[in-house]
């Protein structure tokens, strides 16, 4: 049961020779009301950096890029008229030591280019092409440093008609949940239609308790004061080698047979948790050259995936959240363990760490951010995209070809992206030094066999 191992294309464009026609600030089409603060939670004042997706349109010959252009822009103008924060800016509350949105109708960032090339010469979309990052704007040249948008839309036109959606939001703004809504919303505007999903804007629903009660310990999170090491979320000066490794549906669900097979009973065999514990197994024994060190083997290995709490507190959070509303789960274990145990026994470990987050797990972890200001940490972090379903958005001139972010390698997070034309299948992104890809790939292929 071999995967489909896809290694950087030897013709990938690097130039998708882009020019900007036109970069100017939006604003809500009503007058702001009186100027306010929002309110940021402990989750999202960990995630202060940018994420960019984009959004890839065939040709439409009722939709040329031209009027698709002028129908976004019109569309997103009223859309912050209820996302009104993404007009504002972030600023840091001199009183509270917090961030929080400054709404002051600042606007957001509206760009316009064309590139020369036709969407088809750009290659398989699924291949998370470096140079797609010149189809997003995330900073807008006539503006100092800190007046940016939190928000930036690029509307890039090919040749054959067909366009790209690149879309930059700072990650306060949003979670991948609400950024799905968000582009559903955006979708009924274009429409003509009402929002599909009025949002939801306030973030104290996830305020720290007072006075903030821990209650549980935290291994997935690191005082930011006692820290030495870089978060997950943070780059390496190392060399990486990135490869795409491909699990169709008939392998996810042979992984789940095995799983179950391997177990007493095993809770949480889904698909997500049999490739987050693949991913796991290889990432924690990539370390092993020739010979394996037995004190290596000994190490504490940790992974962290992101779990959505709005249907896990009480009382639920709203579905129209807007904010961040994922927590990080862990599993730890040796590395022996991880090369010992049965498969089963890992899915398992990766079942538990979800489990583990129940309402007062969540109040816990979210006043343990209230007192030590700490990150996420781990061995490795997977960042799931698979089923978030930005593909599966209908616009006026239809579905998107394919939707994905724009990826800035880490070694220490590993993308799952859903396939091109199947859903259930995906491709398992891993950015690793050399001679760590190799045995990556190794273990990666034994697990399958």
């Amino acid at each position: 049961m071999g995967a489909s191992n896809q290694e950087s294309p030897s013709l990938l464009l690097q130039d998708l020779k882009v020019t900007i026609k036109e970069s100017l600030l939006i604003f809500p089409s009503e007058e702001t009301h009186k100027r306010k603060s929002m309110f940021l939670s402990n989750v999202d004042q960990v995630l202060n950096f940018d994420v960019q997706t984009v959004h890839f349109f065939r040709p439409n010959k009722d939709f040329p890029p031209e009027i698709v252009s002028e129908k976004l822009r019109k569309a997103l103008v009223r859309a912050m008229n209820v996302y009104e924060f993404l007009a504002g800016r972030l600023r840091l509350n001199p009183s509270s030591g917090r961030l929080d949105v400054d709404c002051n109708g600042a606007g957001a960032g509206f760009v316009t280019a064309a590139s020369e090339y036709m969407l088809e010469e750009l290659g398989d979309l699924v291949y998370p092409n470096p140079a797609f990052a010149q189809l997003v704007t995330s900073q807008l040249q006539s503006l100092p440093k800190d007046d940016q948008p939190l928000f930036a839309f690029q509307m890039t036109s090919f040749k054959c008609g067909g366009f790209a959606m690149g879309i930059s939001t700072n990650h306060t703004t949003f979670d991948g949940l609400s950024f799905k809504t968000f582009l559903e919303n955006l979708a009924s505007l274009l429409s003509e239609k009402p929002l599909s999903t009025p949002p939801c804007n306030d973030r104290t629903l996830l305020k720290a308790r007072t006075p903030p009660r821990v209650t549980f310990p935290h291994h997935e999170l690191v005082k930011l004061q006692d820290s030495s090491n870089p978060t997950v979320f943070e780059a390496t000066s190392e060399h990486l080698e990135f490869n795409i490794f491909k699990l169709s549906c008939q392998q996810i669900e042979r992984l789940k047979e095995r799983a179950s097979e391997s177990s007493n009973g095993c809770v949480g065999v889904t698909g997500f948790n049999v490739v987050t514990a693949l991913v796991w197994r290889c990432k924690a024994l990539s370390f092993a050259a020739e010979e394996e060190k037995k004190e290596d083997l000994e190490k504490e290995s940790t992974i962290l995936y992101a779990v959505d709490i709005r249907g896990r507190l009480n009382p639920q959070l709203p579905s129209s959240y807007t904010g961040n509303a994922v927590l990080t789960a862990y599993a730890k274990a040796k590395r022996k363990e991880l090369l010992e145990e049965p498969f089963g026994r890992i899915v398992e470990m990766v079942g538990e760490g979800s489990k583990r987050i129940t309402d007062e797990y969540a109040r816990s972890a979210i006043d343990w951010g209230e007192l030590y200001k700490g990150f996420p940490h781990g061995e490795v972090l997977v960042s799931s995209w698979w089923k978030l379903g930005f593909a599966e958005v209908e616009y006026p001139w239809g579905k998107p070809k394919y939707s994905c972010p724009v990826v800035y390698h880490r070694k220490d997070i590993v993308l799952l992206f859903p396939d091109d034309g199947d859903s259930k299948a995906v491709s398992v992104l891993a950015a690793l030094p050399s001679k760590e890809m190799t045995m990556f790939q190794h273990w990666f292929e034994d697990t399958l066999c």
